[in-house]
């Protein structure tokens, strides 16, 4: 029998032949998928059965592209690295790379913060990205005439106060408001004060700029 003309107004639909439609899992979808996941219910919250879930397909299919967390994590973590611009290092001065490098740094991890305690201590093992722009960063400071045995100290340092940076980014503006302990701590308050209404009492930029300031100066100190 002929199938059924719609009704009006219905949008007559045809399923594919053969075998229903799955979900398509590949490195960047299940990238993004952890991102979100991150960014909702935090590091805590994802698991591979709640990746699984996410993506709307079967745990067992999941582990046909990524054979554990750790390998999401490092799939997270080389998507972030790549999106770290570090060109800098091979057209600016150093001074104007490093300012460079740490201010899209800082940006992009503010935006994942609960990721920085993970990936601040995650292995660069076989990591195409991350180990690109170690490379950049480290030719860049070669160029500029620090000594290799100070290298990966420094960029250490400078790792260690932009992923601090990247959490200070995100204070509440009224972090500092002493409340009713503001007669008792009088130069503390003065000195919020002072910072004056148009920054919320809270500069965030104004401090990572002279953090990083004084870091470059010192570190620059050090290569003479």
């Amino acid at each position: 029998m002929p199938a059924p003309s719609p009704a009006p107004g219905e949008t007559k639909t045809r399923r594919r032949a053969g075998r229903p439609m799955a979900a398509i899992l590949d490195q960047d979808g299940i990238t993004a998928a952890a991102l979100e996941l991150i960014s909702k219910k935090g590091y805590d919250g994802l698991t591979m059965a709640a990746l699984a879930r996410s993506l709307g397909v079967a745990p067992s299919a999941l582990y046909n592209h990524v054979s554990s967390k750790d390998e999401v994590l490092k799939l997270v973590e080389e998507d972030l690295m790549s999106k770290v611009d570090f060109g800098g290092f091979s057209t600016l001065p150093w001074e104007d790379a490093v300012r460079q490098w740490a201010y899209s740094y800082r940006g992009i991890f503010a935006k994942h913060t609960p990721l920085i305690s993970v990936i601040a201590v995650l292995p660069v093992t076989d990591a195409p990205q991350t180990l690109a722009m170690y490379e950049a960063v480290t030719e860049g400071f070669l160029r500029a005439g620090f000594p290799e045995q100070q290298i990966i100290p420094s960029i250490v340092a400078l790792e260690a106060y932009i992923f601090g940076a990247a959490f200070d980014a995100n204070a509440p503006a009224d972090i500092f408001d002493s409340g009713k302990l503001a007669e008792s701590t009088p130069h503390f308050t003065s000195a919020v004060r002072s910072l004056g209404p148009q920054t919320d009492n809270y500069p965030s930029d104004l401090a990572f700029s002279m953090g990083l300031d004084a870091l470059i100066a010192g570190l620059g100190a050090l290569r003479a």
